[in-house]
């Protein structure tokens, strides 16, 4: 497993809001289970990115991907931005695999002898495992990461 510091932040500051970790291979589960937390209520989904050497936020086209895909299965109303990544989900689902490996992040797992996890973590779908949230109340948000297991 890679680490994922923004995800692991994200979920930090959220405090007593339940937090289920999603990616593309879990979006199914993620989806299904933000449904069953959130009761009907908001759900906010939160491409968690990466940072660039200096510390600035470095956003991540798997992190919005996975983010897409889970809000595609959530079958919801969707606000603008929440579309904008559905949409580049569903216009981008055959070619994942490629663009992901293509990516910043991709070329750096690749770089860094991890091309295992490109393939892995593109497994959209593959992993049907129900995310554990942490005890808490709504509105859940849903922190996509590439650390994703």
């Amino acid at each position: 497993m890679l680490p994922s510091p923004n995800g692991s932040r994200l979920s930090v500051v959220c405090g007593d809001i339940p937090v289920l970790t999603g990616c593309l291979r879990n979006a199914a589960a993620v989806a299904k289970s933000a449904r069953t937390i959130a009761s009907g209520g908001a759900v906010g989904v939160v491409p968690a990115g990466e940072r660039w050497p200096d510390g600035s936020l470095r956003p991540a086209i798997e992190d919005l991907l996975g983010a897409g895909a889970i809000l595609d299965r959530m079958g919801l109303p969707c606000s603008p931005e929440a579309q904008v990544a559905r949409d580049a989900y569903r216009t981008a689902r055959q070619e994942l695999a490629n663009l992901i490996r293509a990516s910043v992040s991709g070329r750096e797992l690749v770089d860094r002898g991890f091309l295992w996890r490109c393939r892995v973590g593109v497994g959209a779908g593959r992993q049907h495992e129900r995310p554990h949230p942490r005890s808490g109340r709504v509105p859940c948000r849903l922190i996509l990461d590439r650390g994703c297991p």
